[in-house]
C-alpha cells in the first residue's frame, strides 16, 4: 500500500482491480469446486440464498436453477454487470447487489443459506467477514465456503506483487481448518471437505494468456510492471506451468477446502 493511502482507498483499488478484467472468461475453470459447493448445500425451492463475493455469478446461477430465491453481492460493479447478463440469458430471477462482505447490506437472519466460492476470502478483515456470515443467518441456517489450500509453489508470485497493508488478513489462512474453526466455530457447527480444482489449458502459454487477461488483480499487476519485470513474471509463470505440461496440455492440481457450517 502506498504511503498515505487509507485502508478504505486500498480496498477501493482492489474492487477496481477485480472489475478490470472479464472474469467470466475464466470462471469455468472453477466449475468442479462450484458444483461441489452447491451440491453440498443442496438448494431447495423457495429458500433464501445469499452468494457473497458472487463475482460473475457462477454459484448464484446454480442455486437459482435449483429453485432457490437467490441474492448475489459483490464489491466490483463490473463483475455484477456480467452476472446480471448471464442470469438474463437463462431468464433466472436473481437479485444482484453491490456490497462489502465485511458490512453486508442485509438485516439479521435474512437468509437460509450463505455461500461463497473463493470470494469472501479476499475481504481483508476476516473477523468482520465471519461476524457478518453469522449475523445474516438464523439458527439452523447453512453456510458453505470454498477456499484454496495454502500452496507454497505459488510463492514466486510474491516477488512481483506489492505488499498489502499490515491490517489485511491473508486469504491463505481461510484454507486452514484450525484458523476457520477459530473464526467461525463459536457461531457454527463446522465440517470440512477437500477437493481439487485443477488449472488446465492446452499449453503453458495459453494458461498464462488466460490468467493474465481474465483475473483482475493479475491483469492489473501485469499492466503496472515495467517491460523487464513483466517479462520476468511471464517467464516465471511459464516455467512453473511447464512442470504440469505432459505434452497434451497443462493440468496443474489446485487443492481446495470446502467449509460447511450450520448456524448454532
Amino acid at each position: 500500500m502506498l504511503r498515505g493511502m487509507s485502508f478504505e482507498t486500498w480496498k477501493a483499488e482492489r474492487s477496481a482491480a477485480w472489475g478490470s478484467a472479464p472474469f467470466d472468461r475464466i470462471a469455468h475453470q472453477l466449475a468442479p469446486m462450484d458444483e461441489h459447493l452447491v451440491m453440498s448445500l443442496a438448494p431447495r425451492p423457495g429458500e433464501r440464498w445469499l452468494d457473497v463475493a458472487t463475482g460473475t455469478g457462477a454459484v448464484a446461477l446454480r442455486a437459482a436453477r435449483a429453485g432457490a430465491e437467490v441474492t448475489g453481492v459483490d464489491f466490483a460493479p463490473e463483475l455484477l454487470q456480467a452476472a446480471v447478463g448471464l442470469a438474463a440469458e437463462e431468464d433466472l430471477d436473481i437479485s444482484f447487489n453491490r456490497g462489502d462482505a465485511e458490512r453486508l447490506p442485509y438485516e439479521d437472519g435474512s437468509f437460509d443459506v450463505v455461500s461463497s466460492s473463493v470470494g469472501l476470502i479476499f475481504a481483508p478483515d476476516h473477523a468482520a467477514t465471519a461476524a457478518e456470515l453469522a449475523r445474516v443467518l438464523p439458527p439452523g441456517g447453512r453456510l458453505g465456503n470454498t477456499t484454496w489450500r495454502p500452496d507454497p509453489s505459488w510463492s514466486f508470485l510474491a516477488e512481483f506483487r506489492p505488499s498489502p497493508p499490515e491490517e489485511a488478513g491473508d486469504s491463505d489462512d481461510w484454507g486452514r481448518e484450525e484458523y476457520v474453526q477459530g473464526l467461525l466455530g463459536d457461531a457454527f457447527e463446522l465440517r470440512f471437505e477437500e477437493g481439487d480444482c485443477p488449472l488446465v489449458g492446452e499449453s503453458p502459454e495459453e494458461v498464462w494468456a488466460l490468467v493474465s487477461s481474465s483475473v483482475g488483480p493479475m491483469k492489473t499487476l501485469v499492466e503496472a510492471l515495467g517491460d523487464e519485470r513483466r517479462e520476468a513474471l511471464r517467464e516465471a509463470e511459464l516455467e512453473h506451468l511447464r512442470e504440469f505440461d505432459d505434452g497434451t496440455g497443462v493440468h496443474r492440481p489446485q487443492a481446495y477446502l470446502l467449509v460447511l457450517g450450520e448456524r448454532r
